[in-house]
């Protein structure tokens, strides 16, 4: 066993050193301290979930957590993520935290795992068995570049999420996501586990999300996390019914102007490649590609 480290479980107390290693290493994302605490803290017993730190002349240099997926209908789906401080790679610290995760997962009865993975670590993940998927491209925009807001079409509303309906939003969200982009279904979260997992996710910024409403139903939304000045679209969709109408272009901007109000100065989000609409839609609000990741999966 590689000595000079240790591996144990998260602590919440653990959360602020976390995030800082996270943002080192994927400056294109947001994860404030307080969403880690949550991620430690707070999940679901089916889901089995496990997290681990890697720590070296005590200081925390590393990240593993894994756990099964809830929120689809495919059985036997698992998930991991491992991160380690660039100056502290090469020691063994990654091998360590994937063979305690991986096996975590096949004791919880995982058959598939999937994570998303740097291409200069892809060998690294290659090496223990997973294959690219999918690939996943991030970017970027300044706010200060923005172009001017969409006027809103007749008969639509513009809100807040401050100010929705949770049970809309759940609604829509659900609809928008059927046909979302992805090798897994998110197609099994109950309201319930809604409310708990998305809708009360401490890094949501409900001032800086928005809906668009057709009466009282959310027709096209836009959802923002915020982290200081940068801020991460962590979930834009329009419900089938509408799409073809500008709606996501108009929530999306909405909320980079408020944003921009409030002091944020950058923006981030992803998009997988066959999503050519929302693709669209970023290309013209000023997002350019900061990074790509790929997506891989491994068999237990």
């Amino acid at each position: 066993m590689t000595t000079g480290f240790a591996i144990r479980p998260a602590r919440p107390e653990d959360a602020a050193a976390v995030a800082a290693v996270r943002r080192l290493v994927f400056p294109y994302k947001v994860m404030p301290a307080d969403m880690v605490r949550r991620a430690i803290t707070t999940h679901r017993p089916r889901e089995q979930s496990v997290a681990l730190v890697a720590e070296r002349d005590g200081a925390v240099v590393g990240w593993g957590n894994a756990g099964l997926n809830i929120w689809t209908s495919t059985p036997g789906q698992g998930k991991a993520t491992i991160f380690v401080h660039p100056d502290h790679r090469r020691a063994g610290i990654g091998s360590e935290l994937s063979e305690r995760l991986h096996r975590h997962l096949a004791d919880a009865g995982a058959e598939r795992t999937q994570s998303f993975i740097q291409p200069d670590s892809m060998g690294f993940a290659a090496e223990r068995g997973y294959a690219e998927i999918r690939r996943m491209h991030f970017s970027g925009v300044q706010l200060a570049e923005l172009p001017d807001r969409p006027a809103t079409p007749d008969g639509v509303t513009l809100r807040s999420y401050d100010e929705l309906d949770p049970r809309a939003a759940y609604t829509a969200e659900m609809l928008a996501s059927v046909d979302e982009p992805t090798d897994t279904p998110t197609d099994s979260i109950s309201y319930d586990e809604w409310i708990k997992d998305f809708w009360n996710d401490p890094a949501i910024d409900k001032h800086l999300s928005f809906a668009a409403l057709v009466g009282d139903e959310v027709a096209s939304f836009t959802i923002s996390e915020t982290d200081g000045d940068r801020m991460w679209s962590a979930f834009s969709g329009t419900v089938p019914a509408y799409r073809g109408r500008r709606l996501s272009k108009l929530v999306k901007a909405a909320a980079l102007h408020r944003a921009t109000a409030a002091g944020v100065a950058a923006a981030y989000t992803s998009n997988d490649d066959r999503n050519g609409p929302m693709l669209a839609v970023n290309d013209w609000l000023g997002y350019r590609r900061t990074a790509t990741e790929i997506g891989a999966a491994r068999t237990m």
